[in-house]
């Protein structure tokens, strides 16, 4: 009886990490085509929905690079204004669905992933909505300290259509590189 009950518990969990695997907000679409290797470096994280790991942080970004084994490597890095210390966390992403499209699964902690879906994003790949699991996280990135308006207006549109509440989003200050 106990091997069973331990069985089932294992399966709920390994059921509920996979579920939010590849996991996105209905009615949000995954970009496609997507090339990978080009949304590749560093990004500036413009605007975002407060979570616990980024909490009291300015000067966020992300960077994005290739593992040998295929696996995009995640390095995020944020300045915690009270502390007055830099946080980092690394992790690991993969696509997930088809090659070409914009859904990942993230994941810093073990075998516990996320989704990442990227919704919006210009040719050049300077700018990009980023949608999670669910209407609780979203992020506005940029190559740049900043987004011009009007990518701005397009991106918070996508977002509030899809039901995110906008008026929540944390819009990041830059002031160390």
């Amino acid at each position: 009886m106990r091997n069973k009950i331990k069985t089932t518990f294992i399966s709920i969990i390994g059921l509920l990490s996979l579920g939010s695997c590849a996991s996105i907000p209905n009615g949000a679409v995954a970009v496609k085509p997507f090339d990978s290797e080009k949304y590749l470096g560093k990004w500036y994280e413009i605007a975002r929905l407060d979570f616990r790991f980024e909490r009291n942080l300015n000067n966020t970004t992300a960077n994005y690079s290739l593992n040998k084994d295929g696996t995009i490597k995640v390095d995020n890095r944020g300045y915690n204004y009270l502390t007055k210390e830099w946080k980092q966390a690394i992790g690991k992403a993969k696509l997930v669905g088809e090659p070409n499209e914009a859904k990942l699964k993230v994941s810093f902690f073990g075998p516990f992933y996320s989704g990442y879906n990227v919704i919006a994003l210009d040719t050049e790949y300077k700018y990009a909505l980023i949608a999670g699991k669910n209407l609780s996280y979203l992020w506005i990135l940029s190559r740049e300290v900043s987004i011009p308006e009007n990518i701005k207006k397009d991106y918070l549109k996508i977002a509030q259509d899809l039901g995110y509440n906008t008026s929540l989003l944390i819009w990041v200050e830059h002031t160390i590189d």
